[in-house]
C-alpha cells in the first residue's frame, strides 16, 4: 500500500462513524449497522454491541465477521465512485481483564464520548476485530487489497 493509498484509507474511517457487519448467522450471511472506532495502534477495529443483538450472537457462535464503510454519498458522485473499504477479520470480546480492554474502550469513547452509559449496562460488550485483509475502492478504477499488517501501518500513519 504506498503512502496516498493509505492516507485515503485512513480518511475515509476517520470521517465515517458507521459500518456494515456482515456475520454469519444460522449458516447464512447477516448484516447489520454499528458504530466503530479504530485502535490506537492500528491493531482493530472496535465495536460496542449488546448481547440482545444478533450480530453479537452470531460473533460468538462464528467470529469470522466482514465489515463495509462507505463514505457519505453526495448528488454530485454516481453511486459507485464512493470511496469504500471492506474488512474482513475475526471478531475476539474484550473482557474488562483483556489486556486490550482499556485502549478499546477508550478509542471508542473517544469517538463516542455519548456512548458511557452503555459501559454500565451489563448486555453491552466490546469486540474488537482482527483485520486480515482489506479491499479498498476509491473510486472507478482505484481498487486495491491489502493485508491486516498493511491495514494496521496505514491507520497509524507508518505506512
Amino acid at each position: 500500500m504506498n503512502t496516498s493509498q493509505a492516507n485515503a484509507l485512513r480518511q475515509l474511517l476517520q470521517t465515517q462513524e458507521t459500518a456494515a457487519l456482515g456475520t454469519v448467522h444460522d449458516g447464512a450471511p447477516y448484516v447489520s449497522m454499528v458504530p466503530f472506532a479504530v485502535m490506537p495502534d492500528g491493531q482493530g477495529i472496535v465495536i460496542h454491541v449488546s448481547g440482545l443483538a444478533a450480530h453479537t450472537k452470531d460473533m460468538e457462535h462464528d467470529p469470522r465477521v466482514s465489515l463495509l464503510v462507505m463514505d457519505a454519498p453526495r448528488p454530485e458522485v454516481p453511486p459507485q465512485a464512493l470511496a469504500r473499504v471492506t474488512v474482513q477479520g475475526t471478531a475476539r470480546r474484550c473482557d474488562a481483564e483483556s489486556p486490550s480492554y482499556s485502549a478499546a474502550r477508550a478509542a471508542y469513547l473517544g469517538r463516542f464520548p455519548h456512548a458511557a452509559p452503555m459501559f454500565d449496562l451489563g448486555d453491552f460488550s466490546l469486540f474488537r476485530i482482527e483485520p486480515h485483509g482489506l479491499r479498498f475502492v476509491g473510486g472507478f478504477a482505484q481498487a486495491w487489497s491489502a493485508s491486516g499488517e498493511s491495514f494496521a501501518r496505514a491507520v497509524t500513519g507508518r505506512a
